[in-house]
Parts: C-alpha cells; structure tokens; sequence
C-alpha cells in the first residue's frame, strides 16, 4: 500500500507517494537526496546517526516512517547551516575539535541543537546525559561536550572556555 505525502524539508516541499512502511531516512536519503543524514545501526535507533529535528524536535529518522511526517517540516543538518554561516553549535564543533571520523556529527549536532533550545545554560553532566542516544565510536566526547557548552556560553554572551589548541601550556 502506498500514500501521498508532503513534508517540508529544509524549507523545499517534497510531494511524493510513498510505500506505507518507508522508513523517514530512506525518504529523505533516497526521496529528497540528502545524505547528511546517516545509518549508523541498520535501523535499530541505537546510533543517533539519523538524528533530523521534526517540528524543531530531535527525533531518531529510522524509527519513523514517512508517513507520519506528513504536513510537518523537518531540518536535516544540510539546514542547520551553510558553508558561508555555519550554525553557532558547527562553529564550536570545528573550534573544540569535536569531530574526528564525522559519521555522527549530523546527529548530534541535530540532537544538541534541540537540547540546547530547552536547558538555557546546561551543566557538564546535563550534556552528557543529554548525549546518551548518539554513538561516537571515535571520541571519548568530552571535545563533542565542551563545544556544546561553548556554544551555549557563546549564545548567551558568555565567555566559552576556550578550546584545546587555544589554551596555554603549563608553565
């Protein structure tokens, strides 16, 4: 069985018919040709790796289907930002070093943009925990946290500790 659906996403109306058991993934990675958004656990919403915002809340993309996305709008990490003006939250990713292979980076970045909309000036241990749905296999996250809590100092006009190239050596 199949269905029309529209969803916005990055601000682009997609019409399409789609079968009733596509997964929200495979329709923006196949549908709209966005491939920002990854599959990290076949499916199993262990990773985060698929992590888009619908209606400006993170959800897991392999645990919906298309359908119920349906008349919403969605943002995948193509919208969060652009090369020219990066969201503040990629800019402290690229500052603090918070990335290595990049595999994840989408999710989190989409995970902590809607964690850091909700907790205004979260602690070291609320990003954490914050963190617990996205898989990094790569870091040991604590670049992946400061740069979060850098982003959330910078936007409310603190000072950011600042980040590990930029800090002094012992005397």
């Amino acid at each position: 069985m199949e269905k029309t659906i529209t969803v916005t996403v990055n601000g682009t109306a997609y019409t399409r018919t789609v079968p009733l058991r596509l997964l929200l993934v495979d329709f923006i990675r196949d549908e709209c040709g966005l491939t920002g958004t990854h599959i990290g656990c076949t499916y199993e919403g262990r990773c985060g790796a698929c992590t888009v915002q619908i209606e400006g809340r993170a959800h897991k993309s392999c645990m919906k289907l298309a359908v119920q996305a349906d008349g919403k709008e969605i943002t995948t990490i193509e919208g969060l930002g652009s090369r020219d003006n990066l969201h503040r939250l990629q800019q402290a990713f690229s500052r603090y070093h918070a990335l290595q292979c990049g595999f994840c980076t989408s999710g989190i970045l989409m995970n902590a943009v809607d964690f850091l909309n909700e907790n205004i000036n979260p602690s070291e241990a609320e990003v954490r925990r914050a963190l617990v749905g996205n898989l990094c296999r790569c870091t040991g996250y604590s670049h992946i946290v400061e740069a979060i809590l850098a982003a959330s100092a910078t936007r409310h006009g603190l000072k950011p500790v600042p980040p590990p190239a930029e800090t002094e050596p012992p005397p």
